[in-house]
């Protein structure tokens, strides 16, 4: 009997065959197996986030030729944070393949840092700053001590959560969120959401659960802001053209 597309994609990429059965076939809300999708589909989620994320806030940015309403020292915390995890792997001679995503969302984050810089008449120290910024992620990869690499790792959580803090705050003195991508901020806010119930699931320290839940609740205002905001937004963009 031949597998029906479906079952081939579940089986696949989401869930074990005596999952599929009991959930489908059977239709029978097994726990466990319940638990397994709900992880699997949050582990995907997590890396479509890190991969997409920051896209849509880049293509507007170019498409609107301005970066308006965006926190620069957001931008910055949130390329220190990212940039974290890939001089820890490049220390730890990590192999290509296990973090090569983060380059990309590496790469789309300096991008967003440059072109808040370039649009605020700085072109000439976004590049400069592009240059330092390549020079100091290769040799802390390459020669920066243990206990540094452990500090950035460590640290890089907070870093992300002051860029979403400063970002909320930029928003509300403005009454507008100028060229922030809804589009980006609804992936952080479902991608934060994945990685609190992934916390949930392990043993791991209860400091490093409410750090996430304190990340996905200012990613969670983030949204309000775009979505409450929206009509003022629009008038910003009226009155700056």
């Amino acid at each position: 009997m031949a597998t029906s597309p479906l079952k081939h994609l579940l089986v696949t990429y989401l869930m074990p065959e005596k999952c599929y059965e009991e959930l489908f076939v059977n239709f029978y809300m097994h726990v466990p197996c319940l638990k397994f999708v709900l992880s699997k589909t949050s582990g995907l989620w997590i890396l479509l986030d890190s991969l997409l994320a920051q896209l849509p806030q880049l293509l507007k940015i170019l498409w609107r030729g301005s970066a308006a309403g965006l926190n620069l020292t957001s931008a910055l915390l949130h390329l220190y944070a990212v940039s974290c995890p890939v001089v820890y792997a490049m220390a730890n001679n990590f192999p290509l393949f296990a973090w090569g995503e983060r380059l990309f969302t590496l790469a789309q984050t300096a991008a967003i840092v440059f072109l808040i810089m370039h649009y605020r008449g700085d072109t000439h120290t976004g590049m400069l700053f592009l240059l330092a910024y390549s020079g100091a992620l290769f040799l802390l990869g390459s020669y920066a001590a243990a206990a540094v690499i452990s500090v950035m790792q460590l640290s890089s959580l907070a870093a992300l959560i002051a860029s979403k803090g400063l970002q909320a705050r930029t928003n509300y003195c403005n009454g507008h969120t100028g060229q922030l991508s809804t589009l980006s901020v609804l992936l952080s806010w479902t991608g934060s959401l994945a990685v609190v119930f992934l916390s949930l699931q392990q043993t791991g320290s209860s400091f490093i659960l409410l750090s996430n839940i304190l990340s996905a609740c200012l990613s969670c205002v983030l949204l309000v802001q775009v979505l409450c905001y929206r009509s003022s937004t629009a008038n910003a963009k009226k009155k700056s053209t």
